[in-house]
């Protein structure tokens, strides 16, 4: 459980092996990660009545990763419950032009 939950049943996943992010953990551990994230969000869902789930993870200081061991949160979603969930996502999407987009998803690939 995490000790400053942002929502009730938020969750912190660590793998029992020091690993600092992302960019270091093994690919069994964040399997072993992933798989207990999808489960503890099953159970919220079914005991917590939690409408939805967000899985977090922040690599590096630009991410705003403020401890160095990699891990996922777990964050229970309560839809129309305010009292229960003030978070919002991170971000506000904004079109690109499909050029660009098509450009750098081949640097990816």
């Amino acid at each position: 459980m995490d000790i400053n939950p942002v929502t009730p049943g938020h969750v912190v996943v660590i793998p029992r092996s020091h690993t600092t992010d992302l960019f270091d953990v093994t690919a069994d551990d964040l399997a072993a990660c992933a798989h207990l994230a999808q489960q503890v969000a099953g159970r919220a869902k079914d005991r917590l009545g939690a409408d939805g789930v967000n899985l977090l993870n922040c690599s590096g200081e630009a991410a705003k990763q403020t401890v160095f061991h990699f891990h996922i949160h777990v964050i229970l979603r309560f839809k129309d419950e305010p009292s229960k969930d003030r978070i919002g996502l991170p971000w506000d999407s904004v079109p690109r032009n499909p050029d660009e987009i098509e450009r750098i998803g081949n640097l990816l690939s």
